[in-house]
């Protein structure tokens, strides 16, 4: 056991001598507003939406911002952050960047950020419902990038939109989010995982102001919510503009800053990956057989 544990301890320090691993981890959750829409309009002659390719100084890539690829790999990130998770859709600018941007900025010891995008444009809170693909993915996703010693940090999570179109849909919201944010939680194993959602600023049907008021009363701990309602929207009345994006990046940040109960700390990576380690191949198993012989006495 000792040697197998040398082994995997060297295999990791080969590994991050290759690819960078952030200290801190944020998860990008939720449709369209989320996954970045900012910039990306329909081309008046054929229709086809395409992106402007402006981004702005507050959303420019920086070393110390990786990105979870489709691929499972760290990169550096960069717009659009969802081009290769919401790939069926144009992408364009979305809030992580200027998130991730501003919270470097006003806290500079924070250490390196990892943002693991997972929004798929058009989806209802059904669709994210446990059992189903996108819930699936998002744990598997989460999972890998806490695999290498990283810390999860919270979720900011930004989705409505498609269940504003049918009453029964927005009428049944508030108790299907709250479901999916008590599973996802047991699922991580981290009960009192920070989440930031994002109240709506728009929909695509005419019942907005329930879904936002589902959004804005949910009584958990550890949810905060910040307001959207009155940012500036693209010509389809549904998406963030770029400026939207950027300023509703920084106000995630001072909603995630502010709810800090103590100073920023960072441990060093080799102890939080040693103690990694030994939690899966040590103490894991041991809780594990306890738990069996319990079981069958």
């Amino acid at each position: 056991m000792l040697s197998l544990l040398f082994l995997v301890l060297l295999t990791q320090g080969n590994l991050s001598m290759s690819e960078q691993l952030p200290q801190n981890i944020f998860i990008l959750a939720g449709q369209s507003n989320m996954a970045g829409r900012g910039g990306v309009v329909n081309n008046t002659k054929n229709g086809i939406p395409s992106w402007d390719g402006l981004v702005p100084v507050q959303c420019q890539p920086n070393p110390s911002i990786l990105r979870l690829s489709a691929s499972l790999t760290w990169v550096e990130a960069h717009e659009p952050l969802h081009a290769d998770i919401d790939y069926n859709k144009t992408n364009g600018v979305g809030p992580g960047m200027s998130f991730a941007n501003a919270i470097l900025t006003k806290a500079p010891n924070f250490g390196s950020i990892g943002l693991v995008p997972c929004a798929i444009g058009g989806t209802s809170i059904s669709e994210w419902a446990k059992g189903g693909f996108l819930y699936d993915q998002l744990v598997r996703r989460t999972q890998f990038a806490l695999q290498r010693g990283g810390v999860i940090r919270a979720m900011l999570w930004y989705q409505g939109e498609s269940d504003t179109q049918i009453r029964e849909d927005a009428d049944a919201y508030e108790g299907r989010l709250g479901r999916f944010f008590i599973d996802l939680r047991a699922d991580l194993g981290y009960p009192t995982l920070p989440i930031i959602q994002v109240a709506l600023a728009s929909g695509e049907g005419p019942y907005v102001e329930i879904v936002r008021h589902a959004q804005l009363g949910i009584n958990l701990p550890n949810v905060q919510c910040v307001d959207a309602k009155g940012l500036p929207l693209e010509p389809d009345r549904v998406h963030l503009t770029t400026p939207a994006q950027v300023r509703l990046g920084q106000t995630l940040t001072d909603a995630f800053l502010q709810s800090l109960s103590s100073p920023i700390h960072i441990a060093n990576n080799s102890c939080r990956r040693f103690s990694n380690l030994m939690f899966h191949f040590l103490i894991g198993p041991l809780l594990r057989f306890v738990l069996l012989i319990v079981a069958f006495t």
